[in-house]
């Protein structure tokens, strides 16, 4: 399959940027690594109260079949962490490396 990368912008309940931010990093990182996803950076925009980051998948599954994988992993279940304490809105964009 062909790399897929997706820039995602969470804008963040207030008061959560930077614990959002911790649990992304402590929870959320190492399972999507674990299941062969790469991560271009993550960042805050504390101006906005955005969590922005890059993601892509580049294997024999689709980006959409690994990104279900990654739900429904016995240890994304167990995490404990629903996206909507945390996540006032989540915008999705797949995007093409220009140069």
């Amino acid at each position: 399959m062909a790399k897929t990368t997706q820039l995602r912008i969470y804008t963040v309940r207030d008061g959560l940027l930077d614990e959002w931010a911790q649990r992304w990093k402590a929870d959320i990182l190492p399972l999507r690594l674990e299941l062969g996803f790469a991560i271009g950076g993550a960042w805050v925009d504390r101006e906005h109260n955005q969590f922005v980051w890059l993601i892509s998948y580049e294997g024999p599954e689709t980006f959409a079949e690994r990104n279900a994988m990654y739900w429904d992993s016995p240890a994304r279940r167990s995490m404990d962490l629903d996206p909507d304490d945390y996540l006032v809105s989540t915008e999705e964009r797949t995007v093409e490396e220009w140069y």
